[in-house]
């Protein structure tokens, strides 16, 4: 049975409450960053949005085998994962699993119901960034 990864979702519920704590401090202009990932062994937010970013999120994520990050959506946001190491599966709400490999990208567009898994024998790794979706 897959487990979901209680610290990934504290990471985005922190991460969406620091978004919107500091929409009020809009004042501040973002700065170019580096965040190093060698030897992150947790799965922790990267960039939490305004001021950091114009709206942008990023986070680190790290699953044992056989956990998931858990069913979600990115509202309006749309979401790209830079898998760095490990396999594992997209479930997409409605659709066949997206199996993939490291290194692989996986994109989710705006309001999909989604989750990652950890299909592996090791640990799964990703970046996801998740920003504003603009139509076109």
């Amino acid at each position: 049975m897959r487990q979901t990864s209680q610290v990934y979702l504290l990471s985005i519920a922190a991460g969406l409450l620091l978004a919107t704590a500091s929409l009020s401090s809009q004042t501040a202009t973002p700065q170019p960053l580096t965040v190093p990932l060698a030897g992150v062994q947790d799965s922790r937010p990267l960039l939490q949005g305004v001021p950091q970013t114009t709206g942008m999120r990023s986070g680190f994520v790290h699953l044992k085998p056989g956990e998931t990050v858990g069913w979600h959506t990115t509202g309006k946001n749309e979401e790209s994962l830079v898998v760095l190491r490990g396999q594992g599966e997209a479930l997409i709400d409605g659709q066949a699993n997206k199996p993939f490999i490291a290194p692989a990208f996986v994109y989710i567009p705006p309001a999909t119901r989604h989750n990652v898994a950890n299909t592996g024998t090791g640990p799964l790794e990703y970046v996801y960034v998740v920003a504003p979706a603009k139509l076109q």
